[in-house]
C-alpha cells in the first residue's frame, strides 16, 4: 500500500521530468536531493512569454524571479496570474505598492495545485484520493541604494501538502520551510541602455515531511542575467522599446550544468501599450529546449498579458496551455 510520501515523490519525479527533460533515473536522484520542486515552475505569463529571461528586466513580474527589479516600478498595483502546466494548475496574486524615495513593497500568494490520485491497495481495491496542493507565502522589498543599483529581496513561507480522503494509509503529508531570494541589478552599464541583473533563489531551510533526517533540500538557484535595450540605438521616438534578455540559471549546490534562457520584448506605446514577446530556452540538463511567446496590451490602468511555451515535455508530445496575467494600477 503506498504511503501518502511515496505518492509526493512520485508527483515530484512527474515534475522533474515535465521541467527538465531528464531521464527516470535522474529525475529519481534529484527527488532525493531536491524538495519543493513546484518553486521552479513558471510564474505569470510576461515570464513565460520571454522564456524566463527575467533576471535583468524590471517590473512587476520582478517579483517571482529578482525582487530587485521592482525598484524601479514606480506605480501601485494588484497582479492576478492563472496558468495550466502538466505538473497542474498554478494561480498567484501579488499587491504591490511603490514610493519614489522608499522603493517598492509587496505581498505575493500562490497555490500550486496538482489535482487527485486514487489510492489502491494491491488487489486495486479503491481506499480513496489525495490531493496535493502546495502553497507560497511571500513579502517582498527593494530599493535604488545607488544611482543606478536596486537590490531586493523576498520572504517567503512554503508549505507543501498531500491531504488524503478515504481510507488512507496515512493521515496526510505536509512538508514546511522558509526561504529568501536575494537579488541585484546593476543599470546604464558604461553609459550603454544596458542591465546586469544576479540572484539566488529559494535559499533557505530543509523541507521536513517527517523529521530533520528525512528533511529535502530546496531547489535554490543562481541566477545571472543582461538586457540590453536595443530600441534606443535605432530610433529616438518615444514609446518604441525592444528589448533583448539573456539569463544563466544554475544549482546553487551543484553547478555546471546552466540553463540557458534568450527573450526579447517589442513594444509600442506609452500609457496603452502593445507588447510581442518571444523566447527560447537552451535546456543543458535543467530545461527542455524550446521556444515561447507571447502578447500583452496595457489600456489606462489595465494590464492584460497571455504567453504559452512551444517546448514539448519527455512525457507527452504536447505543449504548456496557454498562460494568462491580469494587472491592475491605482
Amino acid at each position: 500500500m503506498p504511503s501518502l510520501r511515496s505518492l509526493a515523490l512520485l508527483t515530484l519525479t512527474g515534475m522533474v521530468l515535465w521541467a527538465g527533460g531528464r531521464t527516470p533515473l535522474a529525475a529519481q536522484e534529484d527527488t532525493q536531493l531536491e524538495g519543493a520542486l513546484f518553486l521552479l515552475l513558471p510564474v505569470g505569463a510576461r515570464a513565460v512569454g520571454m522564456a524566463r529571461a527575467m533576471t535583468a528586466t524590471t517590473g512587476a513580474s520582478s517579483v517571482w524571479w529578482n525582487p530587485a527589479g521592482l525598484a524601479g516600478l514606480g506605480e501601485s498595483r494588484l497582479d492576478v496570474f492563472r496558468g495550466q502546466d502538466l505538473a497542474g494548475d498554478g494561480t498567484s496574486i501579488t499587491l504591490l505598492t511603490s514610493n519614489e524615495r522608499l522603493g517598492a513593497l509587496g505581498a505575493s500568494y500562490i497555490l500550486h495545485d496538482f489535482g487527485t490520485q486514487e489510492i489502491r491497495d494491491r488487489e486495486g481495491n479503491f481506499l480513496g484520493t489525495a490531493a496535493n496542493r502546495n502553497h507560497v507565502a511571500m513579502i517582498s522589498a527593494a530599493s535604488e541604494v545607488l544611482p543606478s543599483v536596486s537590490l531586493g529581496a523576498n520572504f517567503k513561507i512554503i508549505q507543501a501538502r498531500i491531504t488524503c480522503r478515504g481510507d488512507c494509509p496515512d493521515a496526510g503529508v505536509t512538508g514546511s520551510a522558509w526561504a529568501v531570494d536575494l537579488g541585484a541589478q546593476l543599470r546604464e552599464i558604461g553609459g550603454l541602455p544596458l542591465t546586469l541583473g544576479a540572484a539566488v533563489v529559494h535559499l533557505g531551510q530543509d523541507v521536513q515531511f517527517v523529521n530533520e533526517d528525512q528533511a529535502d533540500p530546496l531547489p535554490t538557484r543562481l541566477r545571472v542575467g543582461a538586457a540590453w535595450d536595443l530600441a534606443r540605438h535605432w530610433t529616438d521616438q518615444p514609446g518604441l522599446g525592444a528589448i533583448l534578455s539573456v539569463e544563466l540559471e544554475d544549482q546553487w549546490d551543484d553547478p555546471g550544468s546552466p540553463a540557458t534562457y534568450v527573450g526579447t520584448e517589442l513594444s509600442a506605446g506609452v500609457q496603452d501599450a502593445v507588447y510581442l514577446r518571444a523566447g527560447y530556452v537552451f535546456g543543458a540538463d535543467l530545461q527542455v529546449d524550446g521556444a515561447a511567446v507571447g502578447v500583452g496590451v496595457r489600456y489606462d490602468r489595465i494590464d492584460l498579458a497571455i504567453a504559452r511555451s512551444l517546448a514539448s515535455s519527455s512525457l507527452v508530445a504536447d505543449s504548456d496551455p496557454v498562460q494568462i496575467s491580469f494587472g491592475l494600477v491605482f
